[in-house]
């Protein structure tokens, strides 16, 4: 059974690009020391996750993946994923069924079961553009530590909009609500930035949001 885990891990690193593997590292590092991940080689790293996650690393990668949005790897490595909680299933009836790993106020944005949010309407175009403008240049910083895109994809914003960074924020913030879909509350994409170096007033800005 631990040499299928082993293999089904070192071919789903085998998968992902560069970029995206070193996506991966950037993404476990709230879990594993960033010291082991970041010299760590494909073969390297499939042993430091079974070791840090006994029985559990196929689970753990799927969260991450979730977060990369290469669910296209999920569904061809049949990789276990926490269950989704339904769209139309209010959060508090299902508090005593699905457990929350971690405390949901602590700023990450988890790969398995979103924190249950504070307020469940989903954000806006308008909303999403008032973020934008509050973004600086940790923009990219944050869309690929804290929103889990690819570079590539954030570069492409930038051809497309040239000159205009306030639409690369947009277009990012956006790219992710479609990503999240109906998780794309206003207190998930407070988790997701809580902790990202960025302006204070945007965190401000999406607890007022809360308060709706």
């Amino acid at each position: 059974m631990a040499r299928d885990e082993r293999a089904t891990l070192l071919e789903v690193h085998q998968a992902l690009s560069e970029e995206q593997f070193q996506s991966l590292k950037l993404l476990l590092e709230a879990q594993i020391p960033a010291g082991l991940l970041l010299p760590a080689s494909r073969p390297e790293l499939c042993r430091i996750i079974l070791q840090r996650f006994p029985g559990k690393s196929l689970r753990v990668t799927a969260g991450i993946l979730r977060q990369l949005g290469r669910l296209d790897l999920i569904q061809r490595f049949q990789l276990p994923l926490e269950e989704q909680i339904p769209e139309e299933t209010p959060w508090e009836h299902n508090r005593d069924t699905f457990k929350v790993r971690g405390d949901p106020t602590s700023g990450r944005c988890p790969g398995g079961i979103p924190a249950p949010p504070v307020n469940l309407r989903r954000l806006t175009e308008k909303d999403l553009m008032q973020v934008a403008q509050r973004l600086g240049k940790e923009w990219q910083e944050v869309g690929i530590l804290h929103l889990g895109l690819e570079r590539s994809r954030l570069e492409q914003f930038q051809a497309e909009n040239p000159g205009n960074p306030v639409l690369w924020n947009f277009e990012m913030l956006r790219e992710w609500r479609q990503r999240e879909r109906h998780n794309a509350t206003v207190s998930q994409l407070l988790s997701c930035l809580e902790n990202a170096r960025l302006d204070p007033g945007i965190l401000d800005f999406l607890r007022t949001l809360q308060e709706d």
